[in-house]
Formats: structure tokens, C-alpha cells, sequence
């Protein structure tokens, strides 16, 4: 379906009112097309937005989001709202630098209340909001949360519920049941959820019994203890929904999530049903489009691809590059084979974090928490304890969610975890929601905690091996990008040592990380011009290298520390503290790297040259410093000569 008929217009959810039946399902049609056409185009998040094209005109048809509250958890699956919400017409720019987010983007659109990019926080929030309204007098309005099976084990959401069934707001949750995550869901909440699938007879008769029960007249209080006895009984023998009725929440479902009537009803009644309920929504991942369902992992957020037809998959657009997180997922399987001590756990990132050989081929030794960061990391805590080595391999931008226990469970106690800390830097596309940029900064706070960075491919492994040899915690960040290499001679790792590739008198670039490389060829071309400058791959941020950095620092006219994390706490902030603590001058420093304020999406080679990290940003900021040396000598010059002509 080239050509879409109306989708173009659909400029608010207002207008799916007049849309009869038949024309409802034309528009989950042109829905999906619109979804293929762009994952043709760029990478996106594409089945988990296929899944939820009925659940998300019916939200728009019964309720009024101009007034009513709706908050998508883990908003990847947004796409379907930003279309039908007046974005149709820029929606081919979804993440592209300067387009629409990949996300909910409140400056977008009003229908948009919160950057959803992490799970778990929308039923606190959605349910703040229920409070913030009634308090403010405004309590017509309705509250919606969307909720994924794969995010309901998060920890948080049992705090909201639970809080939720004690305030007794009115608050509908929405659990998009699919079975999945990225990958497939794990865990005992999972299992429980799987009975609600297996007898569908019994949840057809459930749904029928509870909405004839809750409909019959309730006279006299024995007639009222008989009826809760019958329900109980009912609800326990059935399953399903006995845990979220023992929460507090009134529990209805599971309800087929691509019957768009049947949807359509089921809201309209919990619409009006007074406290808060849970409507169990089951729908599938990649639903509409063939290859995606059977295979929703791949099709998650696929590359491009080109369809030979609307359900077939001629090809899909393989990158031959080798990534950093193939790297790190190399050296980690190496290290299983040599030390069965060492063990992985990740926090429902297997895919993204290319963990499925090891998940393979030792199964005993790798553990799939969920979206449960906080208790990854003190789950690793005490695997450490214990006598293990284990590596917590997780987005920069999750880790975050662990704060606390990187603190109490594993920094105060000096435990031996390894933290593998993938999309370490700017994360291209996905948007200041998975930036991770504020790693080096929150991580080297903690004592007892050692904090590395690879400079290029050949650094990886050897810091890996270092980190399990290591009696503390260490960190290792590495970008979202491919691998480079710099041909030098080898050079161990060692305990805060940095590695310099070169001296240079006229000035110094101090890299921590993947830019490391890029420092080098600034140094290149600004020796074709003739200045004489060096490289420093710091490899430490914590230990930091005081001796060489502290010599850069008297000896060279200029030194540039240059890092993919934010400046505010990063590995320039390292420098300054430490020069100031030694009282070495740092009025020839220079730091660059993410400044304070919130990166947008786009390509990370467009990011960095919009911060002035690219190859033509880096030689700029050598030649404006050694400029400024100069300017410095001259003065320095004429001011003596003044003096000595008084």
C-alpha cells in the first residue's frame, strides 16, 4: 500500500470517531504499512508498534487524552500514538537529527506527558498525576497506564501498585501481555501470567462469571459473604488475575488485544468502574507482518530490510563492521571458558547485549534477571560474596536505575564485580533517554571503585582480564559504535596507568574511551601543519595517572582531555581535581566532552560534530589553545620587557 487513504486524515484521535468498523481496520492496515515502509528506510523499534495498533485506537476512541491522562511505559511503542496524534506528516523523520524522537516527546506533542525510555515508572507516574488532579479539582479526568509484561517485574511497578491500592484512585493499568521483552519475558511472574494463555475456556468463563456476578443485586449481608465466597472461589480455582486481585486492583481479562470491538468494549465498562483495575490485554509482537511474529527478537528494532511483498522479507541490510559490544561479548565468552568462576548476568539486554552464545553454551553461569536492574547488581553483590566472578554487562543509560545498590551492595563492601558498561557515550538514534553519558561521572564517585575505558579494540579483552584479576569493582564503558584499532606496540594494563602513543611538546591530547583513535588522527593533521602533538590513551579515570598526566600538563603548551561522558564529574573533572590537589597549574587545560544539557537523537558521527568531537572540533580546539599559549608567551614576553625598560 503505497498510497494511504486515511491515515493523512487522521490530525487528532478525535477524528477516528468518525471512522465506521471496516474503516477502523483499513487504518490498522495503513498503520502497519506506514511502520514497514519506515524500518525499510532506518533502523527502528518496529514489533513491539505492530503489536499495539488496536490497543492503541482503542484508547483514543474511548477515552479523550486532551483531558484524560495516558502514559506509555517503555514508550518504544509509541509509534502508533504519534501517528494518530498530528505526526503523520514528519513521521519519516522518526530518528533522524532534528525529526521526531523514537519516544514520547512531550515538546512533540501534548498528547506525550513523559520521555518514557526506561521501563517500569508509568504506573508511579500516571497514578501522581490521578493525585495532582484530584487535589487540584480536577478528578473527571481519567488515568491510563500501558504496561509490558516484560516490565511488570520491575520493582517499582509493585511500589506504585501497592501504594495505588492504598489511595484507591481511579487508575487503569493496561498490561500488554505479548510474552516478550526484547527477547522472551523470564521469571516466576512470567509463569504466572502463562496460566491466563493455557486455558482460554477457563478465562471465557471467568470473564463471563465475574461480570454476572458483579452485575447481580447484593441484599443483606449473608447474600453478600455468599457472593465473595462464590467470586474468591471462582478467581482461585481459575487463576489468572488472583495475584493482582490480592494487590488491591480489580482484575479483568485476558482480552484479545487485536479484536478492536471487543477492546472497544472492555474499556468503555472499566472506564466507569471505580479504583483501580488492571486489564489484561493479551496482543502479539509483531502482529500484521509475518517475518516480525516469527521471529520478534530480530524485528525488535530490525536493520532495514526490503519486502518482496507485504508479508515476505526479500532482504535485510547486514552491517560487515564489528561493534564494541561484539568485542566485549568475545573477550566475556573467552573468559568463561578459561575460569568457571566468572559468570554474566544482564537485566533482560541478552540481544541487545550479544549474549545469546554464552546464555548457549553456559547456561549455569548466565542469569537473566528481567528489567530489574536494582536487583542485578545486588544479586551480583552477592554472587561475589559468595567467591564467583561476576560480570554485570548492561546499558550505561540502565545501570543508572542501580545507583544505590553499586553503592551499598557492592562499592561499601568492595566486592569483585565487573560492570560491563555497553552504550557507553552517545547512543545515536535512541535519544537522551539511552545516552550514556553519565557513567564516568556517577561511577567514580564510589570508593574502592576502579574506572576504564577501552581506547580502541585492542584495549577491550586486556582490560577485561585485568578487571577479573582485580580484588575490587571495576567498570568498563564502551560505545555504541564499530571498532578501531591504532597499530602500536603492546602495552599491558596496568593498575592507573595510562598509555602514551606519543609525546608532544607543542601540545597533548588526553583521550579516555573510544575517541581515542580520533585523537590520534587530530594529532596527524595538525603535525602536517606543524605542530608537534601527542597522544594519551588514559585507559584510568579512577586511579588516575598522576605522574603522566601531571607531566603533560608542565611540559606541553596545551593539554586536551577528551571523553564521551558529560564534562560535569567526568574524566576532565578527574584531571582538574587531581592537578588542584597536587598544585599543578591547569591554565593550559583544556576539557572536552558532553556539555550540561540533554543530547537530542541522531546519528552519533552527527552528535559528536555537533559538540565539537569530531576530527575538525578536536583539531579547532588544539589550534584555538595553542593559540592562546602563544598569545600568552607574547604577553608574558612583553611584560617583561616593560619591566626591564622601567
Amino acid at each position: 500500500m503505497k498510497d494511504f487513504e486515511l491515515l493523512p486524515r487522521i490530525e487528532s484521535p478525535l477524528d477516528l470517531r468518525r471512522l465506521n468498523d471496516s474503516q477502523l481496520v483499513q487504518l490498522s492496515d495503513e498503520i502497519r504499512e506506514a511502520l514497514c515502509n519506515l524500518v525499510q528506510e532506518r533502523s527502528a523499534h518496529f514489533a513491539s508498534n505492530l503489536g499495539v495498533v488496536e490497543l492503541c485506537l482503542a484508547l483514543h476512541l474511548v477515552f479523550d487524552f486532551s483531558k484524560d491522562r495516558l502514559i506509555w511505559d517503555t514508550g518504544h511503542q509509541i509509534y502508533p500514538h504519534k501517528l494518530i496524534t498530528g505526526r503523520f506528516d514528519k513521521f519519516g523523520s522518526i530518528r533522524t537529527r532534528g525529526g521526531l524522537m523514537g519516544f514520547p516527546n512531550p515538546n512533540e506533542s501534548d498528547y506525550d506527558l513523559f520521555m518514557t525510555g526506561h521501563a517500569g515508572a508509568s504506573v508511579s507516574t500516571v497514578l501522581g498525576m490521578k493525585a495532582g488532579d484530584d487535589l487540584l479539582g480536577q478528578s473527571g479526568r481519567k488515568s491510563v497506564a500501558v504496561i509490558g509484561d516484560g516490565a511488570l517485574p520491575s520493582g517499582v511497578v509493585f511500589e506504585a501498585m501497592n501504594n495505588a491500592a492504598e489511595l484507591k484512585k481511579d487508575l487503569l493499568v493496561i498490561l500488554n501481555d505479548n510474552e516478550m521483552g526484547i527477547c522472551p519475558r523470564v521469571g516466576g511472574l512470567g509463569k504466572c501470567l502463562d496460566k491466563a494463555r493455557v486455558a482460554p475456556f477457563y478465562n471465557g468463563l471467568k470473564r463471563d462469571v465475574n461480570w454476572l456476578l458483579n452485575k447481580l443485586p447484593l441484599v443483606g449481608q449473608p447474600s453478600r459473604q455468599a457472593l465473595g465466597q462464590i467470586k474468591d472461589a471462582i478467581k482461585g480455582f481459575l487463576h489468572g488475575g488472583m495475584l493482582f486481585e490480592e494487590m488491591g486492583f480489580r482484575y479483568i481479562g485476558p482480552v484479545d488485544g487485536h479484536d478492536l470491538v471487543a477492546l472497544r468494549g472492555y474499556l468503555e465498562m472499566v472506564k466507569e468502574v471505580s479504583g483501580p483495575v488492571l486489564l489484561h490485554v493479551f496482543t502479539q509482537k509483531g502482529h500484521g507482518f509475518d517475518p516480525a511474529c516469527q521471529d520478534p527478537v530480530l524485528f525488535h528494532a530490525p536493520p532495514p530490510f526490503e519486502r518482496s511483498s507485504r508479508h515476505e522479507i526479500r532482504s535485510v541490510k547486514k552491517s560487515s563492521s564489528r561493534a564494541y559490544t561484539n568485542s566485549m561479548s568475545d573477550a566475556i565468552y573467552d573468559s568463561m571458558q578459561r575460569d568457571p568462576k566468572v559468570c554474566v548476568l544482564t537485566a533482560a539486554m541478552c540481544e541487545g547485549n550479544k549474549l545469546s552464545r554464552i546464555r548457549q553454551d553456559f547456561p549455569d553461569r548466565f542469569f537473566d534477571t528481567g528489567i530489574c536492574e536494582a536487583h542485578t547488581v545486588a544479586f551480583a553483590g552477592g554472587m561475589a560474596k559468595s567467591g564467583m566472578r561476576p560480570i554485570v554487562n548492561i546499558y550505561s543509560t540502565f545501570l543508572q536505575r542501580s545507583f544505590d545498590h553499586i553503592f551499598q551492595e557492592v562499592a561499601l563492601q568492595n566486592l569483585p564485580v565487573t560492570f560491563c558498561l555497553d552504550r557507553g557515550g552517545l547512543a545515536g538514534p535512541d535519544g537522551p533517554t539511552h545516552h550514556g553519558v553519565f557513567d564516568n561521572s556517577y561511577m567514580r564517585i564510589f570508593p574502592n571503585m576502579t574506572v576504564m575505558a577501552p581506547g580502541d579494540e585492542f584495549d577491550v579483552a586486556p582490560m577485561l582480564d585485568f578487571a577479573l584479576s582485580h580484588s575490587g569493582p571495576v567498570s568498563i564503558r564502551y560505545p555504541k559504535a564499530n571498532t578501531e584499532n591504532v597499530e602500536r606496540p603492546e602495552s599491558p594494563v596496568e593498575l592507573g596507568k595510562a598509555e602514551v602513543l606519543r609525546w608532544g611538546e607543542d601540545g597533548m591530547f588526553v583521550a579516555f574511551g573510544a575517541l581515542f583513535p580520533l585523537c590520534v588522527r587530530a594529532a596527524d593533521r595538525l603535525r602536517q601543519e606543524g605542530l608537534d602533538v601527542g597522544v594519551i590513551n588514559a585507559r584510568f579515570a579512577k586511579p588516575l595517572d598522576q605522574t603522566t598526566i601531571f607531566r603533560a600538563l608542565e611540559e606541553s603548551g596545551f593539554v586536551i582531555t577528551v571523553e564521551e561522558n558529560t564534562v560535569c564529574g567526568g574524566f576532565g573533572s578527574a584531571v582538574l581535581e587531581a592537578a588542584n590537589a597536587g598544585g599543578v597549574s591547569t591554565n593550559n587545560l583544556k576539557c572536552l566532552g558532553i556539555p550540561d544539557r540533554f543530547i537530542e537523537h541522531g546519528e552519533r558521527d552527527e552528535l559528536l560534530t555537533e559538540l565539537g568531537l569530531d576530527l575538525d572540533g578536536l583539531v579547532a580546539s588544539a589550534l584555538a589553545m595553542h593559540e592562546r599559549g602563544q598569545f600568552a608567551s607574547r604577553l608574558e614576553a612583553k611584560i617583561v620587557r616593560q619591566s626591564t625598560d622601567t
